[in-house]
């Protein structure tokens, strides 16, 4: 029974490791765009159809 307490406490320790490494990547940027944006210029805008029941000319 000692064992599944160990195990518990190493797993919820390796647990706050990651978390704690996520929220440290988080804020120092890691996860940020820097390509897209520079490049979203390149790509065509979709066209929207109207139907011609909409359109009254």
């Amino acid at each position: 029974m000692g064992v599944i307490y160990i195990l518990i406490t190493i797993s919820f320790i390796v647990a706050m490791v990651f978390f704690i490494a996520f929220i440290i990547a988080v804020k120092k940027g890691q996860y940020d765009d820097s390509y897209t944006p520079s490049v979203r210029m390149l790509f065509d805008d979709e066209i929207k159809v109207t139907s011609s029941k909409n359109n009254k000319s």
